[in-house]
């Protein structure tokens, strides 16, 4: 899905933003355009906001002028479902011209919708949620939508390229992905495999990461199918999630000094995770809130959080220590970013755990 470009852009942005902190630039910017969905999901409840809000047109607009997001700088535009928010079509032409680098998100239940607007404005990546099969599905998401979902794949396979988003929660388990797994295959796309966590924004219920509340927990390791190993960056996502819960995973979080997420009332916290805010863009520039001297100070008291395991967050500290080591013992990494542990035992490198299972 990433290409060795794309990782030596981010790593010499992560060379500048820890340099130069009240210059620094953006790699991702998560636009939550509206809080308005027409799913009804059990493990996000983000459908039940009201009054409901979205980011104007105008705003969008003002955010993507700032100084801190560049040509290279890569935009997702989701909700709730993006395409409710009144200007989608006005938004995604806006991109399209402006801003190409851009993904869209969406749940597809409006799949001729989602179908027209990849074939109009297409964007550099469409991300699908697909949670298991058909039975699956319509009890996690609370609607019958799988068919929509394989339409949308099938309308625009050979349009764009499509990953598929599977959340491991407490409402599914391993068995459902193996059947999202086959629909992958069968479509030769990409899949993104995130766990379930506590997040405000979406007013989840269910506690995370605990097995009284999710018996997938017990014994997660044995139970990931092998099939997972044949896709990228997520076996290893997933074997760590296990030692994380555990208490055995220390990584500091580096992303928060690259990426961002707005949401649809103008807040921007500090991560998808926290419910700590460095401004809100209606009372802010976009520059100001990330690369303030209170930002800056807040970023630092949070570098080296390990609180959650958040794909968008962690994958990304994930890629960068282990290419770290690929460089320099582990022992000169820590000099350079501080203690961390791949598991139990904090002497094992990255490849002393992984290319041991192939």
């Amino acid at each position: 899905m990433y290409t060795f470009s794309d990782y030596l852009k981010r790593g010499a942005l992560f060379a500048n933003n820890n340099l130069f902190q009240s210059h620094k630039k953006l790699s991702s910017l998560m636009l939550y355009a509206t809080d308005l969905c027409d799913s009804r999901c059990k493990h996000c409840l983000i459908w039940q906001k009201r009054p409901v809000k979205y980011l104007p047109f105008e705003k969008i607009i003002e955010v993507m002028g700032s100084s801190c997001v560049t040509k290279n700088t890569h935009i997702g535009l989701e909700g709730g479902e993006f395409l409710l928010h009144p200007d989608c079509m006005k938004i995604l032409e806006w991109f399209t011209h402006n801003h190409p680098k851009f993904d869209l998100l969406s749940n597809c239940l409006k799949d001729q919708k989602v179908i027209e607007a990849v074939k109009k404005y297409p964007p550099s990546r469409l991300y699908i949620s697909l949670d298991g099969g058909k039975e699956t599905y319509s009890n996690m998401r609370g609607k019958d939508g799988y068919d929509n979902v394989i339409r949308v794949i099938e309308g625009c396979k050979d349009l764009v390229p499509i990953s598929v988003m599977f959340t491991l929660s407490p409402y599914n388990n391993f068995s459902d992905l193996k059947d999202v797994l086959e629909v992958v295959k069968k479509y030769q796309i990409d899949i993104r495999i995130g766990v379930y966590n506590n997040i405000s924004f979406f007013d989840t219920v269910e506690k995370a990461h605990e097995s009284e509340s999710n018996s997938i927990l017990d014994s997660f390791k044995e139970q990931i199918p092998a099939e997972v190993k044949d896709t990228f960056e997520n076996y290893d996502y997933l074997w760590l999630y296990d030692e994380w819960r555990k208490n055995n995973v220390k990584l500091g979080c580096r992303s928060i000094l690259d990426s961002l997420v707005i949401h649809p009332d103008g807040n921007v916290p500090i991560c998808q995770n926290l419910n700590v805010s460095l401004g809100n863009i209606y009372e802010k520039s976009l520059d100001e809130i990330f690369n303030s001297i209170a930002s800056q100070k807040i970023q630092k008291d949070y570098k080296g959080c390990n609180q959650c395991w958040i794909n968008y967050h962690r994958k990304y500290d994930i890629v960068l220590m282990r290419t770290m080591e690929k460089f320099m013992p582990k022992s000169v990494v820590e000099k350079l970013f501080g203690d961390y542990s791949w598991c139990g035992d904090k002497n094992k490198t990255y490849s002393d755990i992984f290319d041991s299972k192939g």
